[in-house]
C-alpha cells in the first residue's frame, strides 16, 4: 500500500474533518485542505531533480504536507536531523545519498542559528510563489475521485522507498535507512490491531519526523486511520506539552523516557486524563518513571520496542497484556528469534542472546551500503544488535545493545543492568549513564556518569547487594547535562568521549 495513496483515500472520506492542529504555528488544516496543499507542493517539487529530496522542517503541518507533496511528486523524502549540527547533517545527507535540494524553513534556521547550505530551498518562498491559478487547479484536482487523483500523482509500487532516515549516530556514523511504503504500512497495520487505533482517535505529535518513532507514530499512523494530529514542534517544552494534552485531549501519545520524565515533573494531576494509550519507547523505561505516572496520574505507561530499520515497532505491551519491565509481545506478522551471540544457535526460554527480527517491517537496506546491509540482514532476518530473551509466555525482554555489554575478566556485563540498579539509589532528579573505557589489565573499566555529585561509597554498598563485584562502577564522574540525540536518547558515544577526556586529565 502506497502511503500517499492511502492518504488520498482517507482525505476524500474525511473531507472537512480536522487533519492537523498545529499548535506551534497556530494553524488548523482539514483533510480537504491538506489534500489541496499536498497537490500544490507536489507540483512545485517536480521542478527539482528526480530521486531524493531533503526535508528539514520541525514537526508541523508544514512538514507533514512537505512529506506528502514529495511522495506525490515522485521524490523520496530524506529526513534531516536539525536538533544538533544541522548544517553538518545537511551536507552529510547530501553526500551520503547524492542529492542537492533540501526543503527547509527560514524560521527554523534563524532559531537554531544554522547557516544557509548550498541546495537549501525555503518553504516560505515556495508558498509565497503559489499563484491563484495554481491553487484553483489543485483544488479542482482534489475534487476528482480518489482513483483519478492517484493516477495523476506518482507512485506505483509499494516496494518503492517511502523515506530515507538516518540512524542515531550514538555509537558510530549514521547510516541511511531505506524504508519502503510496504515496510511502514505493514508495521502500522501490525501495531494498530494491538492498540485498537481508529479514526475517532487523536494523536499528539510531539516527536521529530526525522526520527522513525515520530515519523511512523506521529505522522503516518494517524493519517493512515484518518485521525486528527495535534502537533507541537518542541518536545522539550515540557510544560507546554502538558498544557496541550490537557486542553486538546488527544487519546494517543508516544515518547521517549527522557521526554516522559520531563512531562511527569511539569504536569499537574489530571493533565493526561484524555489518554487511553501512552507508549514509552526508543530507550529503556525505568521502573521509577512507570511508577511516577501511575502514582501522579493513575496512568499506565506501556513499554514498546523498535528500531529505525524495522519501521519501527517490533513488540509492545498493552492493556491486558502487560508485563512491566518487558518490551511486550511481538506484533502480528513480526517474527523474533533469539540467537546465541557466539554460536548462532537459537537460545532457549529466558536465555539472553541477539535479537533477530523477520517480516514486512524490515527495511530494504542501508542506502548505497551493501556491506552494512549484508552484515545486518541474513536470510531475511535483521540483526538488531540488541540483546534480550523471550520468556515462557512469549514476552520479549530487552537487556541492552550488544555494544553496551562489556567483557570484564572473561564475564559479559550489561551496562544497562548496571544503570538500572544505579538509578534506584540515586537522589531524586539525578540522572546517570554508564559507559566503559579501556583498561590495560582487565580489558575495561565501568564508569558511571551522573548529573550531580553523589555519596559514592554508600551508593556502591547498596548496588553490591544486587550486582557482582566486576559489574560495579570503578569511577563516578559528574556530567551536569547528559548529551542527548534529537530523539531524546542518550548520546553514548559523546558521553564516552567526555568521560575519556575527564579521566585523561586526571592521569
Amino acid at each position: 500500500m502506497l502511503l500517499h495513496h492511502r492518504f488520498i483515500d482517507v482525505a476524500k472520506q474525511q473531507g472537512e474533518k480536522m487533519a492537523i492542529i498545529d499548535r506551534t504555528a497556530g494553524r488548523e488544516v482539514t483533510y480537504s485542505r491538506a489534500l489541496i496543499a499536498a497537490l500544490l507542493l507536489s507540483k512545485e517539487f517536480k521542478k527539482f531533480d528526480r530521486g531524493f529530496l531533503g526535508v528539514m522542517i520541525p514537526t508541523s503541518a508544514g512538514c507533514a504536507l512537505t512529506i506528502l507533496g514529495s511522495l506525490m511528486s515522485g521524490r523520496t523524502p530524506v529526513m534531516i536531523n536539525y536538533s544538533t549540527g544541522a548544517a553538518e547533517n545537511c551536507v552529510y545527507a547530501q553526500e551520503k545519498c547524492d542529492f542537492k535540494t533540501i526543503i527547509t524553513s527560514k524560521k527554523l534556521l534563524e532559531k537554531i542559528e544554522c547557516p544557509h547550505v548550498d541546495g537549501m530551498v525555503y518553504i516560505e518562498d515556495i508558498m509565497a510563489g503559489l499563484s491563484t491559478m495554481k491553487k484553483v487547479k489543485a483544488a479542482a484536482i482534489s475534487k476528482l475521485p480518489a482513483a483519478s487523483i492517484k493516477k495523476i500523482v506518482a507512485g506505483k509500487n509499494e516496494n518503492q522507498d517511502a523515506v530515507i532516515l538516518f540512524t542515531s549516530g550514538s555509537e558510530k556514523d549514521p547510516k541511511a535507512v531505506e524504508l519502503t511504503h510496504k515496510n511502514i504500512s505493514s508495521n502500522i497495520e501490525s501495531f494498530s490491531e494491538r492498540y485498537n487505533l481508529a479514526a475517532n482517535d487523536s494523536f499528539l505529535a510531539n516527536l521529530p519526523y526525522f526520527h522513525v518513532f515520530g515519523l511512523t507514530g506521529n505522522l503516518w499512523a494517524p493519517l493512515f486511520h484518518g485521525m486528527t494530529i495535534i502537533s507541537y514542534a518542541n518536545p522539550l517544552d515540557y510544560r507546554k506539552i502538558c498544557e496541550i494534552v490537557r486542553d486538546d485531549k488527544p487519546t494517543l501519545m508516544v515518547a521517549t523516557p527522557s521526554f516522559f520524565w520531563g512531562y511527569l515533573r511539569k504536569s499537574e494531576p489530571g493533565d493526561f486524563a484524555s489518554l487511553r494509550v501512552a507508549i514509552c519507547g526508543a530507550d529503556k523505561c525505568p521502573d521509577a518513571l512507570r511508577e511516577g505516572f501511575l502514582e501522579k496520574h493513575n496512568m499506565t505507561l506501556y513499554e514498546g520496542y523498535g528500531t529505525t530499520e524495522t519501521s519501527p515497532a517490533i513488540s509492545g505491551n498493552a492493556e491486558g497484556i502487560n508485563k512491566p519491565g518487558s518490551v511486550g509481545l511481538p506484533f502480528k506478522g513480526v517474527e523474533v528469534r533469539i540467537e546465541h551471540y557466539e554460536t548462532g544457535e537459537e537460545c532457549g526460554v529466558g536465555e539472553n542472546g541477539k535479537i533477530l527480527v523477520k517480516g514486512d517491517l524490515v527495511m530494504k537496506g542501508y542506502f548505497n551500503d551493501f556491506e552494512e546491509t549484508s552484515l545486518h540482514i541474513r536470510r531475511g532476518w535483521y540483526d538488531t544488535g540488541d540483546m534480550g530473551n523471550l520468556d515462557e509466555d512469549g514476552y520479549l525482554w530487552h537487556v541492552g545493545r550488544l555494544k553496551r555489554f562489556v567483557k570484564i575478566g572473561g564475564e559479559m556485563v550489561s551496562l544497562i543492568r548496571v544503570e538500572n540498579v544505579l538509578e534506584k539509589y540515586l537522589p531524586e532528579g539525578v540522572l546517570c549513564c554508564v559507559v566503559d573505557v579501556p583498561d590495560a589489565i582487565k580489558g575495561a573499566r565501568i564508569v558511571a556518569a551522573v548529573t550531580e555529585k553523589i555519596e559514592e561509597k554508600k551508593t556502591l554498598k547498596k548496588m553490591a547487594a544486587e550486582l557482582p563485584k566486576i559489574a560495579l562502577p570503578k569511577i563516578f564522574t559528574v556530567i551536569e547535562e547528559l548529551p542527548k540525540m534529537g530523539s531524546g536518547k542518550i548520546d553514548f558515544r559523546t558521553v564516552t568521549d567526555i568521560v575519556k577526556k575527564k579521566l585523561s586529565s586526571r592521569e
